[in-house]
């Protein structure tokens, strides 16, 4: 879904989701609802011994500016949280790429897990120490509130309530959550990153089924999405890790196919179909007049053009531009950036000369090499 950029802060945007445009409303209107702002006002007396005047919450259009303040606030709060994880990220040279701010709360995109289990144990307990600090201020501000101004009383109120809840909620073992990053951090203080990311993960997964269950019960869509989310977060990270730990080592030039036959950009694709099927391959490099590569050309591409003009239509016509990657390059991060760009192929180079393509099959081959001989690298290349 797409994601609006409000401002920056230390260099960081801080972008708001669509979807979290959609859920302010409703929000606002949850927390401004009569029998809502009574529950929340009892657990303010309780925690911190101050009466709200609830009567005067009531009336008129006094509900929607608790609602929307106190909406507003927690989200606030949740970004304040991010950028607790962002802060201690910085200070340890790591690059955050964006903050973003979702119906679910929000997300810190590092530009890099850290392998030190220290490393990460500070960052993800940041954000927990940050939202309690949080809660500390608005507490604060609570007791020296004067009751003549209901409002702010019950916002600074809810916003300290709410802040230590998030802390807390964090810090379940529901890996990627905190605690879930906190354990995978203590975890690999005694054995391998990728073991102690598994394990994590599977507790994660834990209780992104015990999420789903009480949000089944409860009717509870947002406990649902919480679930899914964890899920799906927990599993990808998981094989994420074991992908970077089977091609730790090995560059683009130990993946990638050498010797590809090329077709000229002039060649009509009828020919070229026929030359497909006869060479048993479905990927082409295509060279121009000078013998330079300006693309790749695929068997899908093929499928496109219709029938009656596959004679009058030059492969060069239908050859694509590919991302291109130099031969020392990191497989691992290689891979990244090439799903990142939804491209299926890619071009490798060496001093701006094209010397193989890269493919998803290349990434295959390589990763089975790894699992089953604990090597991917071409045999002349093998030590």
């Amino acid at each position: 879904m797409r994601n609006v950029t409000v401002l920056r802060v230390w260099g960081i945007p801080i972008r708001i989701n669509i979807s979290l445009v959609v859920f302010l409303p409703i929000l606002a209107w949850l927390l401004g609802g009569g029998e809502q702002i009574g529950l929340y006002a009892g657990w303010i007396e309780s925690a911190f011994g101050v009466a709200v005047d609830t009567e005067a919450l009531g009336t008129g259009s006094t509900p929607w500016v608790v609602g929307t303040a106190a909406a507003v606030g927690l989200f606030v709060s949740v970004t304040l949280h991010e950028l607790g994880h962002a802060w201690v990220a910085l200070r340890y040279g790591l690059g955050i790429e964006s903050i973003t701010l979702w119906i679910l709360g929000g997300l810190a995109a590092l530009s890099e897990v850290p392998r030190e289990w220290n490393k990460e144990l500070w960052i993800a307990i940041a954000g927990p120490i940050t939202s309690l600090a949080t809660a500390g201020v608005a507490a604060g501000l609570l007791l020296v509130t004067p009751s003549s101004l209901p409002v702010a009383q019950f916002v600074f109120g809810w916003l300290a309530v709410a802040n230590v809840t998030l802390a807390v909620f964090n810090m379940l073992p529901a890996f990627p959550m905190d605690g879930g990053r906190i354990l995978r951090a203590l975890l690999a203080r005694s054995r391998p990153y990728g073991s102690a990311t598994r394990i994590a993960a599977r507790i994660g997964v834990v209780f992104a089924m015990l999420f789903a269950v009480v949000g089944a019960i409860g009717v509870n869509p947002i406990m649902l999405l919480l679930a899914l989310f964890i899920y799906g977060a927990a599993t990808s990270e998981s094989r994420t890790v074991l992908l970077d730990e089977l091609l730790e080592g090995i560059t683009v030039e130990d993946v990638m196919s050498r010797d590809v036959p090329t077709v000229p950009a002039d060649e009509t694709v009828a020919a070229f179909t026929e030359r497909m099927f006869r060479e048993r391959r479905t990927t082409y490099p295509v060279t121009d007049e000078n013998g330079g590569v300006v693309g790749i050309v695929t068997l899908a591409d093929m499928r496109s053009i219709d029938p009656g003009d596959r004679e009058t239509t030059s492969v060069g016509r239908v050859a694509k531009e590919v991302p291109r990657f130099e031969v020392t390059a990191d497989a691992f991060e290689t891979l990244a950036a090439l799903n990142s760009t939804r491209a299926k192929n890619a071009l490798v180079t060496r001093d701006g000369s094209v010397v193989g393509v890269l493919s998803e099959a290349d990434f295959t081959h390589a990763l089975s090499m790894q699992r089953e001989f604990g090597t991917g690298l071409p045999d002349d290349r093998v030590a």
